[in-house]
């Protein structure tokens, strides 16, 4: 009996032992299936996006653009997957860097002050900055009152109110110092208060032919006939200055290309690359956060100009603004703009490697071509 019961707890012992490897079998081996499987998993990349058409495009949940169709491609060569997260301005596309919100931004034009901060990938679009302006053919003058008034005080108009007042005060003071004082001249005063006052009224209405009275003397009235030829030919030249300049306006507005800025409303992106040099030009800079309240600013006509990158100023003059505004001006301040990551990210060196095979195998140059046209970049 005592070797049968000692038989018997050796056998269940036995048993035991072998459970337990079988768990600690199985148990290894659900782990390294659960490893294999985690290291087959593709990695997500977090990309922080404005929408910016036709760089980033939205609709409902579905991202497309030129921005993302490159980012898809790559990311389809990397094996990697893709979480998109909309933010709302250039500001926060670098916060979400800062942050540890992001793994890539886009799109982000290179600076010298981005680029101490962080990392970009090669060049991806190069682009400048043009003007847009409201169709005036599309857009008829709802103020007319305005546009004269802005045109009476142009640069042009104040050169010619400045010849006007050397042309009055020249002769003025010639006729006042021979006519004062005398009975029968024009300017009985002595004084030079308020004889000058009467001797320009009188120069006033000579330069413009309206004038009433006539010096006695040889000398003043030789003063008042070449003033009076001269006032003939200022009349009519300042009058066709002014038509044609009135002319012009109708047709084509009062800007017609960055140099026409200065002291301009201008409409730009909240803390983008235009604000700066818009304030280097003297143009008077309103800030917004996306284009379509750009776009009704302009309508609005809160400001009298937007000035923004090329490629989405020239998206909306043919799409959702079409017949409503025109790009006026040659393309200026031109720059690179690319993907950015934080500082050392491993992932940057895999972009430039995956953007370097796009172009030579002719994806890049199809992508490009499906949203700018056949123009190589």
């Amino acid at each position: 009996m005592l070797v049968g019961a000692a038989a018997l707890r050796m056998g269940d012992r036995l048993m035991l032992a072998l459970t337990r490897r079988c768990v600690l079998v199985l148990l290894l081996t659900m782990t390294l299936c659960a490893s294999a499987m985690a290291a087959n998993e593709p990695k997500v990349v977090r990309v922080a996006v404005i929408v910016l058409p036709p760089i980033v495009t939205q609709h409902g949940q579905s991202m497309g653009g030129f921005y993302v169709d490159l980012w898809d491609e790559i990311a389809r060569r990397l094996k990697v997957k893709t979480e998109y997260r909309v933010v709302s301005g250039v500001d926060a596309l670098s916060a979400s860097l800062r942050t540890g919100q992001a793994d890539v931004t886009m799109p982000q034009f290179v600076t010298w002050e981005r680029d101490q901060e962080f990392d970009f990938s090669y060049p991806v679009l190069e682009a400048g900055q043009q003007v847009m302006v409201r169709d005036l053919g599309q857009t008829p003058n709802v103020n007319p009152l305005s546009d004269l008034v802005d045109l009476l005080w142009s640069r042009t108009s104040l050169v010619w109110l400045l010849a006007g007042v050397v042309l009055v005060l020249i002769p003025a003071h010639i006729v006042w110092f021979v006519e004062r004082g005398r009975e029968d001249g024009i300017i009985p005063s002595k004084r030079y208060f308020p004889g000058i006052l009467q001797s320009l009224f009188w120069a006033a209405t000579t330069l413009v032919t309206q004038a009433d009275q006539a010096p006695r003397q040889w000398l003043a009235r030789l003063v008042t006939f070449l003033l009076m030829f001269t006032g003939v030919v200022y009349v009519a030249f300042y009058t066709a200055t002014l038509t044609s300049n009135m002319t012009v306006q109708q047709l084509n507005g009062d800007i017609n290309g960055p140099e026409d800025l200065p002291g301009k409303r201008v409409a730009t992106g909240h803390g983008t690359i235009p604000v700066g040099y818009l304030r280097e030009l003297g143009a008077r800079v309103h800030e917004f956060d996306n284009p379509d309240e750009v776009y009704r600013a302009l309508m609005d006509r809160q400001v009298d100009a937007v000035f923004f990158a090329t490629p989405v100023l020239r998206y909306y003059a043919t799409h959702d603004w079409k017949g409503k505004v025109k790009i006026v001006g040659a393309e200026v301040d031109r720059q690179d703009a690319a993907f950015a990551f934080p500082v050392d990210s491993p992932l940057r060196r895999q972009v430039d490697s995956a953007l370097l095979s796009m172009r030579k195998d002719g994806t890049y140059v199809r992508i490009y071509d499906k949203w700018f046209g056949s123009e190589q970049p």
